[in-house]
C-alpha cells in the first residue's frame, strides 16, 4: 500500500509548483492567479529509499520497484469555502478521499505574486483553512445525525455507533477543536475512518520559503513550526521553486545543485519521510534476482497482514515468513550470508514486521 496526500492551501502559496516537483511533470499549471487548478491533479510517485538500491545491488536484482505515494493537488481554498465561496464544496470532497493533508503555507515575501488576503501571514492563513474544514465538518455531521435518527431508534447498532462518534466529533468542533483531537477507542477506529471527516486527518504543514531560506527556514516558518507542535502536527521547510528546478535535472546534476545550495538532500525527500512518520508507516522489502521491491505497511502490522499487501492469498494461506533484518542482509552480503550466520529467522503469525525487514513468505494456495 502507499498513501494518498491532498495538497491544500490558499491560492498562490505554491501548491501547484510543489505538485510539479513531486511528480516531476508540469501537469499542474502554476500561474499567478487564484483557482488556476480547476480539476484536482493526481500524481503517483515512487518513494525514494536508498536502502532499496543497496539491496538490489547485493542481490543483483534486474528491476527495482519502489513503493508508491499519491499526491492530489486540490484547488486553492478561500475563506467561505465551506459555504461555496471560491470553487466551493467540490474540492472539500477531494480532501475526504485522502489519508493526510499537506497544508502548504506561504512563508516568503514577493511583490510579484499576489496574496489573496493582501498580506503574508502563514499562521493566520493556516487558521483560515482549518476553520473552513471545521465548518464543513460541522455541517456534514449535523446532516448525518438527522439521517441516522430513525435507524438508531429502531435499534441499529452500527447507526448507534456512528451517532456516538459523530456527536463526540461535533462536541469537539463546537469547542473549536478539530476532530483529530479526539481519542478514539481502537474498537471504534474502523467506523471512525469511514466517517471521512476533513479535520480527522493528520496535517503536515509545508512551509514554502524563498530560495535563501531553503536550508534552515525563516521567522515565518519558525512560527508555523511552533503552531504545528502545539497542535501535535508536523511541519517541513521547502522552497517549492528550488524543488521544481531540481526535479527537472539528472540525478548527478541534482546532487551538484543541492551541494551548491548548501542542502544535504532534496526537500521532497524530507516531505515524504515526514508524511510516513505522520501516518505511522514503514517499509519492508522483498528481494531476489528478478526484482527488489519496497512495500509500505502501518507500524505494528503482523506478518500475515504484511503478506496480504502483496496478495490476499498470501495472507489467507500464510504459513510463515522468512525474515532478515536490513542491516544483517547488507553486512553479511545477502540472503545466503545471512542464512549461514543464523540471521534468517522463521516467524509465525504473531510476528510484528520491523521497518527494513527483508521478507519471504510461505503460504498455502
Amino acid at each position: 500500500m502507499g498513501f494518498k496526500m491532498g495538497i491544500v492551501g490558499l491560492p498562490n502559496v505554491g501548491k501547484s509548483t510543489l505538485f510539479n516537483a513531486l511528480t516531476k511533470t508540469a501537469a499542474a499549471q502554476a500561474a499567478n492567479f487564484p483557482f488556476c487548478t480547476i480539476e484536482p491533479n493526481v500524481g503517483d510517485v515512487g518513494v525514494p529509499d536508498a536502502r532499496l538500491d543497496k539491496l538490489a545491488a547485493i542481490a543483483g536484482s534486474k528491476n527495482i520497484i519502489p513503493t508508491r505515494m499519491t499526491f492530489v493537488d486540490i484547488a486553492g481554498l478561500v475563506k467561505g469555502a465551506s459555504k461555496g465561496e471560491g470553487l466551493g464544496n467540490q474540492f472539500l470532497a477531494n480532501i475526504r478521499e485522502c489519508d493526510a493533508i499537506a497544508h502548504v503555507v506561504r512563508c516568503f515575501e514577493d511583490d510579484d505574486i499576489t496574496h489573496v488576503e493582501g498580506r503574508v501571514d502563514p499562521v493566520t492563513d493556516a487558521e483560515v483553512i482549518e476553520t473552513e474544514l471545521m465548518l464543513a465538518d460541522m455541517e456534514s455531521i449535523e446532516k448525518r445525525l438527522q439521517g441516522l435518527g430513525r435507524k438508531v431508534r429502531s435499534g441499529d447498532k452500527e447507526a448507534a455507533d456512528q451517532e456516538r462518534l459523530l456527536k463526540a466529533a461535533l462536541a469537539a468542533l463546537n469547542e473549536g477543536q478539530p476532530a483529530r483531537t479526539i481519542k478514539v477507542d481502537p474498537d471504534d477506529m474502523k467506523q471512525w475512518k469511514m466517517l471521512q471527516m476533513l479535520t480527522s486527518k493528520p496535517v503536515l504543514y509545508v512551509c514554502n520559503v524563498e530560495e535563501e531560506s531553503a536550508g534552515k527556514g525563516n521567522a515565518q516558518s519558525d512560527a508555523v513550526g511552533v503552531m504545528a507542535a502545539a497542535q501535535g502536527n508536523s511541519h517541513v521547510v521547502i522552497s517549492a521553486r528550488i524543488e521544481e528546478e531540481i526535479s527537472q535535472l539528472e540525478p548527478e546534476e541534482a546532487e551538484m545543485f543541492l551541494g551548491e545550495m548548501g542542502l544535504e538532500e532534496a526537500g521532497l525527500d524530507r516531505l515524504i519521510r515526514a508524511g510516513y512518520e505522520l501516518l505511522h508507516l514503514q517499509t519492508y522489502f522483498t528481494v531476489g534476482p528478478k526484482e527488489a521491491r519496497a512495500w509500505t505497511i502501518k507500524a505494528g502490522t503482523s506478518a500475515p497482514q504484511a503478506a496480504g499487501v502483496i496478495h490476499g492469498d498470501f495472507e489467507r494461506g500464510f504459513i510463515r515468513a522468512e525474515t532478515i533484518g536490513y542491516n544483517d542482509f547488507v553486512t553479511l552480503g545477502g540472503e545466503q550470508g545471512a542464512k549461514e550466520a543464523g540471521k534468517m529467522k522463521a516467524e509465525g503469525k504473531t510476528y510484528i514486521v520491523k521497518d527494513g525487514d527483508v521478507m519471504h513468505f510461505l503460504f498455502n494456495t
